[in-house]
């Protein structure tokens, strides 16, 4: 099958994926309704991702060997997931396309970057500071004041790295705590709801994003998104230019999602960005005309985008973490829910097994 861009991938073509996780599934599903195969790299003894795939290398992202002979077997590259080593990128992008490039990866790894990329595109975020020692870490703290926030600039996720800072606390024992490293201090920001914005770009540089929905977290997880999230249309507006300007200020090709505050002002706050799918956007799987994994593909392949309209007036998703996916008995039985259970072994406390749609017309 042809198509008309001569940077397109035709079905029967081959994606390559970095990293194996949740997401890299649900997208090498999405990519084998189109037609097109999945290879996977990832060294995890575990991956969710290739038990859905055509195949998998399982080496370390510094392996520059395997990385070849996997750039070798597939026609384009993608990630599931931020974290995977500049040098990777670097090995990998002059061999085949990597989509998005490496610079929104660069971007995204570091919270301190981040920051300064939001601020530089005029888009708002909460006062900041770095910190690369605990004297830094003291004046930081002193500098945005209390009641703030240190978080470690690279990796941490879903509440991990992170401290909630008050007058009263031990600054030493923090740093300490959060490993001796280089931190970021964020002031608090008065917000009366968190959401996501996830934006879509392809080839071309056509841009689409998704219904913007409002996110309630639990425990420094994610819990719930609920479509249409109940802001009024100069917020939604807001969310939708902070997600097509970052897109756009990378040169895009995939998916971007920002994760946003929504202050008692009006006015809408950038917090964190990744350069994949992203756990608020679940909900377009039965949701939504294309689902978030189906576009990122659609985008990566050199193909249209697809139509983002919601086909439900309300769509709310769940995220089953640890035990809670031992309920999913009684989940398939709800006639309004879809249950998606990641295939993971070990139900541990705050490990991410799962997640169900549910919909209302």
């Amino acid at each position: 099958m042809s198509l008309p861009s001569s940077r397109s991938l035709a079905p029967g073509g081959t994606i390559g994926m970095l990293g194996g996780g949740q997401l890299g599934r649900m997208t090498a599903l999405a990519a084998a309704n189109l037609g097109f195969r999945c290879h996977i790299f990832a060294p995890e003894a575990e991956s969710p991702a290739a038990m859905v795939s055509a195949a998998w290398t399982r080496a370390a992202y510094d392996d520059e060997a395997a990385l070849t002979a996997f750039a070798e077997a597939v026609d384009v590259i993608t990630y599931e997931f931020e974290n995977v080593p500049a040098a990777t990128a670097e090995i990998l992008a002059p061999l085949k396309p990597l989509r998005p490039g490496a610079r929104l990866l660069h971007v995204a790894q570091h919270r301190g970057r981040e920051k300064t990329f939001f601020n530089n595109l005029g888009i708002a975020t909460a006062p900041w500071a770095l910190a690369g020692s605990e004297s830094d870490f003291a004046a930081a703290v002193r500098a945005i004041g209390t009641p703030c926030i240190a978080k470690t600039t690279t990796e941490g996720y879903d509440g991990k790295g992170q401290a909630r800072i008050v007058a009263a606390t031990d600054l030493a024992a923090t740093w300490a705590r959060l490993g001796g490293r280089e931190l970021i201090v964020e002031g608090f920001v008065d917000f009366v709801a968190e959401a996501s914005v996830i934006a879509a770009r392809d080839v071309d540089g056509a841009a689409r994003c998704f219904p913007i929905g409002r996110n309630v977290h639990r425990d420094g997880i994610l819990h719930t998104t609920t479509i249409p999230g109940g802001f009024d249309a100069a917020t939604l507006a807001q969310g939708e230019d902070i997600g097509t300007r970052t897109a756009e200020a990378v040169d895009l090709v995939g998916l971007v999602c920002v994760e946003l505050f929504v202050g008692r002002d009006g006015r809408m706050l950038a917090n964190e960005m990744a350069p994949r799918p992203h756990n608020s956007g679940h909900w377009t799987q039965d949701g939504c005309v294309t689902s978030q994994f189906e576009q990122h593909v659609r985008a990566v392949c050199g193909l249209p985008l697809g139509p983002v309209e919601p086909r439900a007036s309300r769509i709310e998703m769940t995220n089953l973490i640890g035990a809670e996916a031992e309920g999913w008995r009684s989940i398939v039985a709800e006639p309004n829910a879809k249950l998606h259970l990641y295939g993971k072994g070990e139900a541990r406390p705050g490990r991410k097994m799962g997640h169900v749609n549910r919909f209302w017309p």
